[in-house]
């Protein structure tokens, strides 16, 4: 890739853009490849047999505009090959086709990075095993799930990012966005209720973009979000989206989750948002996928309908039977509820430990705010 660009950067500079610099930029990456594989094959550490498959493959490749604008998109399917487990499936995919650090893989996890490491060599591993090629499967839909929830994974990390200084990363969200609008118009996919259901949900969010910062580029809570900059066109088309999805009367962890969003859209306000109907929501999705992440979501709005010491029990239990508490989140909430409860000492408490856990300066500057609000200095 890199040789390519620097061709690219020479030959563009005295011979002007082409018309169609993406062909060019492929074709150029795919004999360079070639080259590579035609040398290799003449080096003992490799199979000349595989060399020649792989070279085979290459040539026989296809350059159109459909390709390449589906390319990234048409990997993620490869990738889920049945020899590797779920979740190695998806790390691969993150680190391979998108581009995420070890530790930005561990976050999505809510795991360390020895694990993610050990289930990217597994499923490298596997994937050489068992000779995997470009093409992808006849019963590629069957791998729509994995590819959805890399996706959604991709969205939230732009969303929020967990290790550089960014309040929103608009390139991951962007692209999260534009592969999910490929697949809902795939005539391939027959049932699309997840990818109408996954688009609304990241729309929703995305409505939200403009009011989550201020004038100092700093995080600006919902609860304190001036609703009139949020994007009311993007909430119209995204309930539009959420409707196709309903039609198919399939209840997901994404129609779910886009229903949550779409109550926080429609509220007039942070207080007369309709809490028992996102509670009851939230005990719906459990019963789906009871994680440590949702459980933690849901203790907002526990707390909004049966009252934060409720929620604070709830939380102690959680962090009692998993490691979510190794997360700054956790902390954070819980130094929110114990701030709301007028428990100083306890918000302080957990308010530190969540800045000692949190590994973006974003996040450090917002919970050092609510520690001074809480303690002065």
């Amino acid at each position: 890739m890199q040789e390519t660009l620097l061709k690219a950067v020479d030959y563009w500079q005295h011979n002007g853009v082409p018309k169609k610099n993406q062909a060019w930029l492929y074709t150029t990456a795919k004999n360079l490849t070639l080259n590579i594989l035609k040398r290799k094959k003449y080096q003992s550490e490799f199979n000349d047999q595989t060399i020649e498959q792989n070279s085979e493959q290459l040539e026989n490749l296809q350059i159109s505009e459909e390709l390449i604008s589906d390319e990234q998109l048409k990997m993620m399917f490869v990738c889920c090959h049945p020899s590797i487990s779920e979740n190695s499936q998806i790390a691969l995919i993150l680190k391979i086709l998108c581009g995420f650090s070890i530790s930005e893989i561990a976050n999505c996890f809510f795991t360390s990075t020895e694990t993610i490491n050990k289930q990217l060599v597994r499923g490298r591993k596997q994937l050489r095993t068992n000779n995997v090629g470009f093409e992808l499967s006849k019963n590629f839909s069957e791998n729509l799930p994995i590819v959805l929830k890399t996706i959604f994974l991709l969205f939230n990390e732009g969303y929020s990012p967990t290790q550089k200084n960014e309040l929103i990363r608009y390139d991951l969200c962007l692209e999260a966005i534009r592969m999910t609008e490929i697949l809902v118009k795939n005539d391939k996919i027959e049932k699309k209720a997840d990818c109408y259901s996954l688009l609304a949900l990241m729309y929703f969010n995305a409505s939200r973009f403009d009011s989550r910062m201020n004038a100092t580029n700093s995080i600006i809570e919902m609860d304190k979000q001036d609703r009139k900059n949020w994007n009311q066109e993007l909430i119209h088309k995204e309930i539009h989206n959420l409707n196709q999805a309903i039609t198919e009367k399939q209840v997901s962890i994404y129609l779910i989750l886009a229903t949550i969003s779409a109550n926080h859209c429609i509220a007039p306000s942070f207080e007369k948002t309709d809490w028992e109907e996102i509670l009851s929501l939230y005990d719906n999705l459990i019963e789906l996928d009871d994680t440590p992440i949702i459980r933690l979501n849901r203790s907002v709005a526990l707390s909004k309908v049966k009252g934060n010491r409720n929620a604070i029990l709830e939380l102690e239990k959680l962090g009692n039977r998993t490691t979510i508490d190794r997360n700054h989140l956790f902390h954070s909430t819980f130094a929110e509820l114990y701030r709301l409860e007028n428990d100083t000492e306890k918000a302080k408490n957990s308010y530190k430990k969540a800045i000692s856990l949190t590994k973006n300066e974003r996040d450090v500057n917002l919970l050092q705010k609510k520690l001074i609000e809480v303690v002065p200095i």
